[in-house]
This record gives C-alpha cells, structure tokens and sequence, in this order.
C-alpha cells in the first residue's frame, strides 16, 4: 500500500447495508459521535451514486458550513502572500464561494466550461490506478465530507476543504489542467505497480507539495501546501531542492508531518517542461532507468 492509503479512514459497508467510516483513535473527530453519523451518512451517499449521474447533493450543516467559512477565509490572506501567480489566477476565474461548501454540482457548474474538468464523489479511498487514471478523462474523485470542527485548520486526511479549495482552484487553469491530464494518462501507460508509485511520488512532490521561486520568492502550487494553514507557512523551513524527477520518484515522506523536503521549480514554465514532460513520456522502462540513476554512487 502506497503512503497515500494511509491517509483515508477505511469506509465498509455490513451486510445490512450500513456504511461505517473507520476514523482512527487519534483522529479529532473519533469520539464524537454526531461527527461519526455525518461521516457515514455522507460516505453512503457517495457509494450510492452512478456513473453519469449528477453527484448528490451532500445536507451540509451550518457547524460544516462554517469551517470552510473559517479555514478559507484564513487561507485566503496566505495565498496572496504564498500562493504562485497561476494558482491564483485559477482561485479568480472559479470564483468559488468561500462562506458556505459548494455542492460538487455546483463546483462542476463553474469548472467545466473553464477547463472540462469535473468532480465525482468518493467515499474514501480510491484506488490509485482509478483515481489517477481518472484525470486523463478530466475527472477528479472527491470527498465530501468535512473536517471536525474542533481543530479547523487541521485534518489527519483529505477532505472536501483540500479536494475543492485546493485542487479546484488548480484545476480551473488551463496549466494546471493539463498537467493533471498529463499525469493520468501516465498511469494508464505503466504497466508495473512499481512505475504507478513513482508516478505517484512524482505527482506528491509536485501538484500536491510543489513550489516555485517566483519573483525571487518561493511560492507554493501544490494542492496540499495551499490547503494547508499551518504546511504552507513551513515552506521556508524546508530543504528545497531542484527539480529532478529521478530523486522524486524514490524520496521518502512522512504524511502525518510537515515535508521537510520540497522540490523547487525555477518558474512554472519549468514545472510544465520537467514534470509535465515526465508525465508525457514515461513508461516502465524509463522508470526503472530512473530509479537506478537515483541510486547509482555519485
């Protein structure tokens, strides 16, 4: 199992019928049991829904409604000091509502006639070869579900807050869009399950914790640093390093701590030439030459 399971409560259904979202004992919203009934209700809806049906429209509560008022309104004021310039031109042209969750079929509403990108609903995990393979045919797999209230500026795990307001402003620029085009049709080129993790790595380092030195600053545009209250704000502590999608696609990384490594793209021009040209043309052979070139003695 690839470092990103970890981040998802397993989701099982009995033989009755009930969905039960399996939240860890140190995951905030564990003891609360309102919490753990919105949880399962709402991954329930997304295991009922079909293909080619509209996504459900998700009951949110104003509790809910307010923690994405709360986070969005603080992560707004860091990403006009942290976020690259094409994020943020993404975040203007989606215009998505900060004082209240926006149903998927509302985010799709606004998307698709930008970049033809959509959102479906997951109630968890998804498979990687699924989820990846997915952005080739522009749709994103989404959760729905909030994070608990308690703690707003955290979440042990990806949640619509992340999935909408972090990868939604990306997807809603023709750059990005394409780069997740890119890497989903990457993963449904490579035959081996040890190319689908490198290409997951390389999607790690860059459209979820990738930053750029934009106007001799460091910018983020990652999905999971522009998510992040506290992640995006560590950015500088970190030991940047270039671009090399060999060192990439082998470097380790810890989930449930801030990353201590970050590979920094000198402009986004280089993360659509470096990256964006991996994705286009690797398959299982140039990812075991890779491999071999990040471990062979200097």
């Amino acid at each position: 199992m690839f470092e990103e399971a970890q981040l998802y409560a397993p989701v099982t259904r009995s033989g009755e019928g009930d969905v039960t979202v399996h939240l860890g004992e140190d995951h905030p919203g564990a003891v609360d049991p309102e919490y753990r009934a919105r949880r399962n209700a709402l991954a329930a809806l997304a295991m009922e829904w079909q293909p080619g049906t509209p996504p459900p429209v998700a009951p949110y509560t104003d509790v809910e409604h307010e923690v994405w008022r709360f986070v969005c309104g603080e992560l707004h004021g860091l990403h006009e000091r942290f976020a690259c310039a094409t994020y943020l031109e993404g975040k203007q042209r989606l215009q998505l509502p900060e004082d209240r969750i926006p149903q998927l079929t509302e985010v799709n509403e606004l998307l698709g006639p930008l970049t033809g990108f959509r959102y479906v609903p997951a109630a968890g995990l998804v498979p990687l070869l699924e989820f990846y393979g997915a952005l080739a045919d522009g749709v994103f797999h989404s959760t729905q579900y909030v994070r608990h209230h308690s703690v707003p500026l955290y979440t042990p795990e990806p949640d619509v807050l992340h999935e909408v307001f972090g990868h939604g402003n990306c997807l809603a620029h023709d750059r990005f869009a394409a780069l997740y085009r890119l890497a989903g049709e990457a993963v449904r080129r490579v035959k081996t399950g040890e190319a689908l993790e490198f290409i997951s790595k390389v999607f790690w380092f860059s459209l979820e914790f990738g930053v750029v030195r934009e106007g001799g600053e460091v910018r983020s545009y990652g999905a999971g640093l522009l998510s992040s209250y506290g992640e995006i704000q560590q950015v500088a502590q970190a030991d940047l390093r270039p671009l090399d999608i060999a060192r990439m696609g082998v470097q380790t990384y810890d989930i449930a701590h801030y990353q201590p490594i970050l590979f920094c793209a000198e402009g986004f021009d280089e993360v659509e030439d470096v990256v964006g040209a991996f994705f286009a043309e690797v398959d299982d052979d140039l990812v075991q030459r890779l491999m071999h070139d990040a471990t062979a003695p200097a």
